[in-house]
């Protein structure tokens, strides 16, 4: 049995649905292996990935029932399974093209972490968020790198160590989501965000994303020839010419 729902549309828009709405899209060692594997997987037609759940909620964290079996788990067993779960945060932060979050519900505990993987969140007023770790006895250590690095050091110092469960206007002013809809608009404002998104060029989409990654892990002495090349580059290259002949010329790119 699948727990995950995929679909590539005519528009290069490659869906990918958490499907175990009975339990709010919860994790277990099975949709941490799909949802791993299609992120490594992205179909090559794919421009961007949307990323939401199935059902009233987004995610909610690790299942109850395999948080059960884990709890007898030595040490190096955890540790074992611990690496599967940052291997999926992984695959969904470094795909190649932009990721989408429909946070179509709440989003808790690992729920959470996925959010922070997505280049872009889209989220309903009535979503809600907390990092409640903590009132398992638990951290949110796996996760931490890929949030502290969204929503800072201050607000992960306070939402870490309370377990706050918040609403999605206090995830926005965190920049853990970048934009809330109205619940009965949501769908129809999401739409207006892959519109968005698709009026990028798709290489030059793919390409940004990879600059960014290589501007953080470079020193400063290194970034000014990194970035003058790449835009050098950029300019020469098809779409460059394409997007710059399109505005001189008033018209859509050729990838509109």
């Amino acid at each position: 049995m699948s727990f995950l729902k995929t679909n590539l549309d005519e528009r290069g828009v490659y869906f990918v649905t958490m499907n175990r709405p009975e339990v709010h899209n919860a994790f277990n060692a099975e949709l941490i292996d799909e949802l791993t594997k299609a992120f490594q997987s992205v179909p090559s037609e794919a421009r961007l990935v949307v990323l939401t759940g199935a059902g009233k909620s987004f995610c909610a964290g690790a299942d109850l029932n395999w948080m059960k079996s884990m709890k007898d788990y030595t040490e190096e067993e955890n540790f074992q399974d611990s690496k599967k779960l940052a291997g999926m945060f992984k695959a969904i932060n470094v795909c190649s093209v932009p990721v989408l979050g429909k946070v179509n519900g709440h989003a808790l505990g690992g729920g959470v972490g996925v959010v922070s993987v997505c280049d872009f969140c889209h989220t309903t007023d009535r979503a809600k968020f907390g990092f409640t770790e903590v009132k398992l006895g638990l951290i949110p250590a796996v996760i931490s790198p890929f949030v502290i690095k969204k929503i800072g050091e201050s607000m992960a110092r306070s939402t870490f160590l309370s377990g706050e469960v918040f609403k999605a206007e206090k995830a926005l002013h965190m920049n853990l989501v970048h934009k809330v809809s109205e619940f009965d608009k949501f769908e129809e404002e999401f739409e207006q965000t892959v519109d968005m998104f698709l009026e990028a060029a798709p290489v030059a989409s793919k390409d940004s994303k990879k600059l960014i990654f290589n501007v953080l892990d470079k020193e400063d002495s290194e970034l000014e020839n990194y970035t003058c090349m790449k835009i050098a580059k950029k300019r020469v290259s098809a779409e460059g010419q394409e997007g710059m002949s399109a505005l001189l010329e008033k018209r859509k790119a050729n990838w509109n």
